[in-house]
Formats: C-alpha cells, structure tokens, sequence
C-alpha cells in the first residue's frame, strides 16, 4: 500500500467489509474519495440520490433487511445535517449504519471556513462512533473500528474527514488492524432457563409478544407457541415474521393492533417478552410475572418490570426454552382467543371487500394483496399508512419494514429502493401516504435513474391523515392538516418512470393490475377518502373526545351531518 492514495486504501476496505454499493450525494469535501470510488465502480457502486436524508434512510433500511452495514456518504455542512433524520432512524431501530462525511480542509477546521460546522458535536448523540481524523495515516484503523463498532453496538458510525486527506498518499506500508467483525455469543444459564420453565408451567394465560429480535426465529418462535399452547403478538417491527393468518397469531398490539390482542393482553397472568422493547406500557397487563429473551442484557427489564430476564439470542433460547418446558396439550385461554381472532379476521375481510366508491384504503390493501409474490418485501411509511398496512395487508411469507422507534415520514421511498439493491430478485413494492411520500419524492426519480422496478402504492387523501385523527381524538378542531391535491402519477412519468392514478372502485383492479404487469419503476397514485385510522380497542376517553370533536364541528361550521357522526359514533363502539 505504499504511496497509494489513502482514498483507495479505503475503497479497498470497503470492499473487503462486503460493501457492494454506498447512498449518498457527490460534492466538494468528499470528492476526493468519489475519485477513488469510480475507478472501482464495478464492485462498489455509489448510488447518487436527490437529498441525503433519503441516503442516510437507505443505509438504514438496507442495514434492518440484511443485517450488513448500510454505507452513506455526504459533504461537510449541509450535507452532513441532511443526514440526521435517517441515521436516527437507524439508531432508534438498531440497525447498523456507516456515514462517511467530508470535512473542510485540514488546515481550515477550527476557522469558521465556508460550509464548517461541528460535526463531532453534532453527530455527537446518533452515533456509537464519532471520529474525525486528523492524519491520512490514521484513516484505515478508524475505518476497520467504526465498521465494528457499527455492528457491535447495532448502530450508526460516524467518519469524519477532510477532503484533502483522502487524496494524501500513505507514506509508508499501511499496517491495518484486522477488518473482521467478531460477534459475542450471549445465553442464559441453566438456572435462569429453569426459573423461566417454572413460571410458564405455571401460568393459565401465558401470551408471548415477539419483536424484530425474532426475525431469524422464526421456526423457533412457533415451536416454542404450540408446545405451551399460547397465543402470539407480533410488535410492528415484526410484522411478517410469523404469517398473519396463522392460528396462533393475535396480530398487532396499541393504536394499530387488534381488538384480541388488546384484551388477550390485558387479561394473561404471564408476559414472554422476546426479541422487543415495546414501549407502550398502558397496552401490556399490570402487576403480572414477566420473561424476557433479549440479546443485549442493559434491554431486560428496560420498559416492564420481569421477574427472569433470559440474555441470549432468540433463535437459540426459545429452542432451548421448548426442549425444557412441558408440552400443553389443550389450553382455553388460547382458544378463546383464536375463536375471537376469527371474528375479527371476518369483519376485517368484510370492510376490506367493500365495493362503494369513494375508496377507502382497506380496499386498496385487499386489492394489493392479489399481487404480492412469495417472498416479496414491503416497505411501508409513517402515518395512517401504517395502519392500513399492519391491520389490512396480510402477509404469509414477505418481509416488512418501516421506520419503528423514530417512526418519520418518508421511510417508504427509501427503503423501497434499499431493498430492490439488496435483493434485486425479489418484488418489492412501497407503500406510502400522499404526506409521507412528499418528503422524498424527489428519489423516485432515482429508482428510475438506477432501473430499481419498484412498484410505489401512493394513498392520496390530500391531508396528514393521522395528525388530523389526532386532533380529532384530543377533541381538537382541524388545524393545517389539509395538503392540497397532487397528481403524483403525473410526477411520475416526469420523472422517467410509469404513473398510474386511481379514482374510482371500478379502475382498481384494472390499474393495480396493469401496474404489476409493468417491468418499471411504477407509482399508483390512489385517491382514497379520509378514513380514521381507529384503534382495535377504543377506550373511553378517546370515545368522549371525539365526540367533543364532532359537537365543535357542529357548532363552528353550523352543519350536522347525521348520517356521518352516527357512521363515526358507531365505528366507536
């Protein structure tokens, strides 16, 4: 490695991670190492989009698919602070992320040069590494360290660097340190496994709640449900893990989960927690025995008080958990509630089948349904949308993402794109709000560029949907939730790419049809009417409020619609 560049050197280690392609925006304090990467273009691609927040969301939503680190990169000021919103996102949901961002010259840093801001001080909280370099000799060993301590900690890596020091030769024979990732084996003792056995053998109404820390247990998972006879919720995150119509599976839980799952909840005497840090303590049960199975000790117990916590990986502590406890042979807990997931999955089919124009989304997802392949992934956005999806789109054997704990608009796009890069085999399809989608519409246009056959569902109310029901449910007026009226398939074919609007029941399945036939990048503009997306269970307050809502109404525009306030009324119930 003698006087090569230190950008190649660099390049070079990229490769040798298994980073094949990298988000970000070309620009003045990193286009020393842009140099570096196009020379190398055939094994690591740099993928130019429009705005570096959707790079950074990418990063981020290739790193929760695959496991491997997502790589973005951007300039020095501006570019750097575009890349916020995604790299939380990557935090919050713990997903391994590397950002390379360029800084001003070495000799400049500290000046007020143009574009200097404190990155260190800025990237300070997101990142589990934070570095800038001060030297081309120090650059390899930050690289290897922020690759792994990206992947030790599950979260993002910050390299800061100078533009003019990707471009500075290595003087001397680079001695690197070694540019493998050593994962750490966790699992609980005997005496802890025996404590869990214990209180499941014990328990009448065991319920078991699974995150995305199941997402490679998926066997296990449901192994481990039919020997102790329980019923499952899945976390939003974990959507697509265990089929929806499986006879054990209760759906989602809190705002957007089923009304079986809220009770099931509320009346079992045993929580397993496994692979999740569900935060919403007002839907989990009070004052009963809890598990635990997380394979990061400082989460057990973090949200709900456990009385075993299980540190292990969760493949490998539910099989060992399933091999200990004793076989249930029948449990009426479990069937109770399979009996009342029957009911709803009957409602829900019924308001899904609806043939009545205006559309509503829940057509929209029952129509989609009849396309989505084996195996396809879908990427969902924030905001009314994700209930459509998690209550109305079910999944068999496709995988989900979205932006969990950060929960930010605009994930759809991007993650769309992430996972068409990731598996280019598969069929991917995002689903967003008309809200949601704007914020980074600009990409669709690099789903094009890089001929990514995505197919983009767009749900277009004119209004952030979800912020007016809240209003609503607070007994608030609507304030500055209207959006106005896009033709987003218009957008579409200005950008290269096909654009299909749906207005009515009887073009949908025609055009959503006709959408899946097409080998482009494709977006379906859909023009639903505003829907509220209601909780599975209403509680009382919330019922109070909304009608406090519909008297303000009244009173402030002078119109009482009956027919509507009874419809809402009843949807209450």
């Amino acid at each position: 490695m003698l006087n090569k560049r230190t950008g190649e050197v660099l390049t070079q280690q990229l490769i040798n991670w298994g980073v094949d392609h990298i988000y970000g925006m070309p620009g003045d304090s990193i286009n020393e190492l842009i140099e570096d990467l196009r020379k190398r273009k055939e094994e690591i691609e740099f993928i130019q989009v429009r705005h570096e927040e959707t790079g950074a969301l990418s990063a981020a939503a290739y790193a929760k698919l695959t496991g491997k680190i997502g790589v973005t990169a951007a300039i020095a000021g501006p570019g750097a602070v575009h890349l916020l919103n995604g790299l939380y996102d990557a935090k919050a949901d713990s997903a391994p992320v590397l950002a390379i961002v360029g800084q001003v010259h070495s000799e400049e840093v500290g000046t007020g040069a143009f574009q200097e801001i404190n990155l260190e001080r800025m990237f300070d909280d997101v990142a589990v590494f934070n570095r800038r370099a001060e030297t081309e000799a120090q650059l390899p060993d930050l690289l290897n360290q922020a690759i792994k301590e990206a992947y030790t900690y599950k979260g993002v890596a910050v390299l800061i660097v100078p533009d003019d020091l990707f471009a500075a030769k290595q003087k001397e024979e680079v001695r690197l340190t070694s540019g493998k990732y050593y994962k750490a084996e966790v699992s609980p003792s005997q005496t802890q496994l025996n404590e869990a056995r214990q209180l499941i053998e014990n328990a009448e109404k065991p319920i078991i709640l699974a995150g995305q820390g199941t997402r490679q247990a998926k066997n296990e998972l449901i192994d481990f449900a039919e020997t102790i006879k329980a019923p499952v919720i899945l976390s939003l995150l974990a959507k697509g893990v265990i089929p929806d119509n499986h006879p054990y599976c209760l759906g989602q839980l809190g705002q957007i989960g089923t009304k079986p799952a809220y009770h099931a909840m509320k009346e079992t005497d045993l929580l397993i927690l496994v692979g999740t840090q569900f935060p919403y303590r007002d839907f989990l049960p009070e004052d009963v025995s809890a598990i635990q199975i997380d394979n990061k000790s400082a989460h057990l117990g973090k949200y709900y008080p456990i009385e075993v916590g299980l540190p292990g990986d969760s493949k490998e502590t539910l099989s060992a958990l399933t091999k200990l406890v004793q076989s249930v042979e029948k449990r009426a807990y479990l069937e109770h509630y399979q009996e009342k997931m029957n009911e709803w999955r009957i409602a829900i089919q019924e308001e899904k089948r609806s043939t009545e124009d205006p559309l509503h989304a829940p057509q929209v997802m029952y129509e989609l349904e009849k396309h989505v392949q084996p195996g396809a992934i879908i990427s969902g956005d924030v905001g009314n949308v994700t209930v459509w999806l998690t209550r109305f789109l079910h999944l068999v054997n496709q995988k989900f993402i979205l932006s969990g704990w950060l929960a930010t608009m605009g994930s759809g796009l991007p993650g769309a794109i992430a996972a068409k890069k990731a598996h280019p085999e598969k069929q991917v399809i995002g689903v967003a709000g008309d809200g949601g989608f704007s914020m980074v519409m600009h990409d669709f246009v690099t789903a094009v560029k890089y001929n990514l056959p995505i197919k983009m569902i767009v749900l277009n109310n004119s209004k952030i949907g979800m912020i007016k029901y809240e209003q609503e449910q607070m007994g608030h007026l609507n304030y500055v939730t209207n959006l106005g009226e896009v033709d987003f398939a218009k957008f579409a074919e200005a950008c290269g790419g096909e654009g299909i609007r749906i207005e009515s029941y009887e073009e949908l399945e025609s055009k959503m049809k006709q959408a899946f036939i097409s080998d482009q990048p494709v977006l379906v503009d859909v023009v639903i009417e505003d829907q509220a997306p209601l909780p599975g269970k209403i509680e009382y307050q919330s019922a109070v409020n909304f009608s406090k809502y519909i008297i303000k109404e009244f009173f402030e525009s002078g119109n009482l619609d009956l027919p509507d306030m009874v419809k809402a009324l009843k949807r209450l119930r």
